[in-house]
């Protein structure tokens, strides 16, 4: 299995940006998705997350300003990010629990981050 981030880069703050994270490889069904952030010298921390029915939740520090939606059919999350400020500054990580014929009730796998810089 594997997770692919894309989308990260260079903002201003107050702009945007759209994170895609896209799964693939021996997939039987995916169960919860995810973003997670780790800032340098900081620890990794949830940004949001999405259940395979659509329910979502946010970080307090995010909410009112990130939408975490997926497209079960591409197998792919994303992370709509507006009104960006300095502090959200971080590598962004996909996270996914995943069913596969190995795992056939899940196992956690994450992708290998996306860079988002915003600048004041």
């Amino acid at each position: 299995v594997q997770l692919v981030e894309s989308g990260g880069g260079l903002v201003q703050a107050g702009g945007s940006l759209r994170l895609s994270c896209a799964a693939s490889g021996g997939i039987l069904s995916i169960n919860a998705m995810g973003w997670y952030r780790q800032a340098p010298g900081k620890e990794r921390e949830l940004v949001a997350t999405i259940t395979s029915g659509g329910t979502s939740n946010y970080a307090d520090s995010v909410k009112g300003r990130f939408t975490i939606s997926r497209d079960n059919a591409k197998k792919t999350v994303y992370l709509q990010m507006n009104s960006l400020k300095p502090e959200d500054t971080a590598v962004y990580y996909c996270n996914a629990d995943i069913a596969t014929i190995l795992h056939y009730f899940g196992m956690d796998y994450w992708g290998k981050g996306t860079l988002v810089t915003v600048s004041s």
